[in-house]
């Protein structure tokens, strides 16, 4: 549902031995030889839907641990490696140099397209952070921008990753507003970051992008919303793929590592706050902006089941990425490979997982100094509070009212409708809204803040 170049996108060398034999990428080491093997892990620390694989996993420390508890007679070295986007981590291990990555689901389509090409087959293991509807990407436009929807982007430039997941949000999103998204737009690939410094230098129009990109921007003043991706009403997620070798010769490994997963996962479920603050530190991301993804409530739910809905969303993708000449067909049930995560969570857990469903949507304020935020019945409830703490507040979060997206209070789109206050992530939603709920109107955020007071 897998933030700038923030992130460095060099790519580690190997490990130099440092105590002989030295085994690297997962490679052989007798048990009990006092061989030391390192595992070569590729994550994106600023896409903060994969954190439960990355920058929280590291962390918190949780893989070193399992890895020290396999008592097999190996030294164990993780080697991190932070990229910006899925791409390099795709080339790295199709090169036999990383040995386990998370991205997201269209580079995880590429992922398994590579690799199968090169003969260096990966396969799917794990899920990170999901969106059932598709609310992990967004598109934004300029915040005194006159585009308002879709539609007005077309002819328009617009700056996204192509091949990525917001990419694939992109495509569809014109297509069903009926713009060719090949000939329709002037189409910029560009890394986030880039596409973040076109949008406020005026060079592109819009900006198509996933986590955490869209809601730093909009925290930070510098976008606003035209488009929310959970309109598509389609999933959307990340996941964590695997060298099909390595997982052979290694599967303790692939186990501890799904494990401790699993255990930074319950941290992050259990510790949200908390788990912002950890992913605020390493990523220098504001906690308030991992939170609206990361959060009780937040855009993305996190959970390593591979479940079905999103098995099938990733077949859907395939088409996607076909028409772009990005991938040829893609076996996705061979690519699909949840027999480690079974065993490293147990049967019985796996199933309950994968029975579970995303927290449903709430507004939330989160006072300063609190160590947990505060959980609203409603959005006119949690306006109420805010308008009597307006100098207490680290940020409020709503829900949009017909997607469920989390978005920051401050910048959704509001409509007053009756005696009910209600917030939408983009503009033409919420007219869309107005124009169909007689004596319904749209009103600014001072506005509807003084109503409920």
């Amino acid at each position: 549902m897998s933030r700038t170049s923030l992130k460095r996108t060099a790519v580690t060398v190997s490990a130099i031995v440092l105590l002989l034999p030295l085994s690297a990428c997962g490679g052989d080491a007798e048990a009990g030889s006092g061989s030391t093997v390192t595992v070569t892990v590729g994550y994106q620390s600023r896409t903060i839907n994969t954190v439960t694989a990355g920058t929280l996993l590291r962390s918190l420390g949780s893989f070193e641990k399992q890895l020290n508890a396999l008592h097999d007679g190996v030294r164990y070295k993780v080697d991190w490696q932070d990229y910006a986007t899925g791409a390099p981590i795709t080339a790295q291990m199709t090169a036999g140099k990383i040995d386990i990555g998370s991205m997201g689901d269209f580079p995880l389509l590429i992922n398994a397209a590579r690799g199968k090409q090169l003969n260096s087959p990966t396969r799917l293991v794990s899920v990170t952070g999901y969106n059932l509807r598709g609310g992990l990407n967004t598109v934004v436009t300029a915040p005194g921008s006159k585009l308002t929807s879709l539609k007005d982007l077309k002819g328009k430039k617009v700056s996204t990753s192509v091949g990525s997941a917001a990419d694939g949000t992109l495509v569809r999103a014109l297509q069903r507003a009926g713009i060719d998204p090949d000939s329709g737009i002037e189409k910029l690939n560009q890394q986030p970051s880039v596409g973040a410094s076109a949008l406020a230098a005026g060079s592109t129009d819009a900006l198509s992008q996933f986590v955490a990109w869209p809601g730093l921007l909009a925290y930070q003043g510098k976008a606003k919303a035209i488009y929310d991706g959970a309109r598509l009403n389609l999933p959307t997620f990340h996941g964590v793929t695997a060298r099909e070798e390595f997982a052979k010769e290694r599967p303790a490994v692939l186990e501890a590592f799904l494990k401790a997963q699993a255990e930074a996962t319950d941290y992050l479920n259990e510790h949200p706050v908390d788990a912002a603050e950890k992913v605020a530190k390493a990523t220098g991301l504001p906690a308030e902006v991992v939170y609206l993804y990361n959060g009780a409530h937040g855009i993305a739910t996190f959970d390593p089941a591979i479940k079905p809905q999103l098995v099938s969303a990733l077949k859907q993708d395939v088409s996607v990425l076909k028409s772009a000449k990005l991938t040829g067909d893609v076996d996705v049930d061979s690519f699909v490979d949840d027999q480690y995560v079974k065993k490293a969570l147990g049967a019985k857990a796996y199933a309950e997982r994968l029975a579970t469903k995303p927290a449903p949507a709430a507004s939330e304020a989160w006072p300063k100094g609190a160590s947990k935020t505060v959980t609203f019945t409603s959005p006119s409830e949690l306006l109420r509070y805010v308008a009597g703490h307006r100098d207490g507040l680290r940020a409020a979060y709503v829900p949009d009212t017909t997607t469920g997206t989390l978005w920051f209070a401050d910048k959704a789109v509001w409509v007053a409708d009756g005696g009910k206050l209600l917030p939408f992530v983009a503009p033409d939603t919420a007219q869309a809204y107005a124009a169909g709920h007689g004596g319904a109107r749209v009103v600014s955020y001072a506005d509807a803040l003084e109503r409920a007071s």
